[in-house]
């Protein structure tokens, strides 16, 4: 799934509100506090249910320009990636790309028959956050 928004928020806003989206959440995860700095290749667990845990690695981190991460649980693997492109001092362009690889066969079919309802409502929800962070600024 691949999604590009203008929004009208510096690419800096932009990236600070998503990094410390990011801290808060491994502070409330794992208790520890990570400096920007020390995101880039970090890996946690974190859990969703008492059944359901999932592995997060933070892959990529250039400051106002990139964020990406990969979570990783015994069924899929997703990837998400943002690009942030400035294109005035409070104008940026939101690249979103969100790759998932499944494990087995009747995980893939899953996922397939699924992927079409759930992309349009992931894409609407995408967007939805896309504003209220815009707004937010």
């Amino acid at each position: 799934m691949i999604i590009e928004k203008e929004l009208k928020i510096s690419a800096k806003n932009f990236y600070d509100k998503i990094i410390d989206s990011v801290v808060f959440d491994i502070r409330k995860t794992t208790g520890k506090d990570v400096t920007r700095n020390q995101l880039k290749n970090f890996e946690y667990i974190k859990e969703f249910s008492k059944i359901n845990r999932a592995k997060i690695l933070i892959e990529e981190v250039v400051p106002n320009r990139v964020y990406q991460f990969r979570t990783s649980t015994t069924r899929n693997d997703f990837t998400v990636r943002y690009e942030i492109e400035e294109l005035a001092e409070n104008r940026c362009k939101i690249h979103y790309e969100e790759t998932m690889k499944s494990f087995g066969f009747m995980q893939q079919m899953n996922d397939a028959v699924m992927g079409i309802p759930m992309g349009f409502f992931k894409k609407r929800n995408f967007k939805k956050m896309m504003e209220m962070i815009e707004k937010s600024a």
